[in-house]
């Protein structure tokens, strides 16, 4: 199963269309939000750059592309498991 963190901030229509079209994928991944305006340093990080989408894998956490507004269901599934997480 996937594990990932999706960084975002409140408001943020991109943070919520991402979060919603990853919980709906099945299976769902495991996944956790930081709100990156309840950090300084995140906010400096990745404040205008969200949502930014992390995967924790056995080899440290691995930053994934942006993924597409357009992207969700299967497509986003197929995404995902292009970038090769498993290593």
């Amino acid at each position: 199963m996937l594990d990932l963190v999706l960084y975002t901030r409140r408001g943020c229509c991109l943070c919520e269309g991402l979060e919603e079209k990853l919980r709906a994928l099945d299976p769902t991944p495991c996944l956790e939000l930081v709100d990156v305006d309840d950090d300084p340093q995140l906010q400096a990080r990745y404040g205008l750059e969200v949502p930014v989408l992390v995967a924790r894998t056995a080899a440290g956490r691995v930053r994934l592309p942006r993924v597409s507004p357009r992207l969700a269901g299967t497509q986003l599934a197929q995404w995902l498991a292009s970038q090769d997480l498993e290593a």
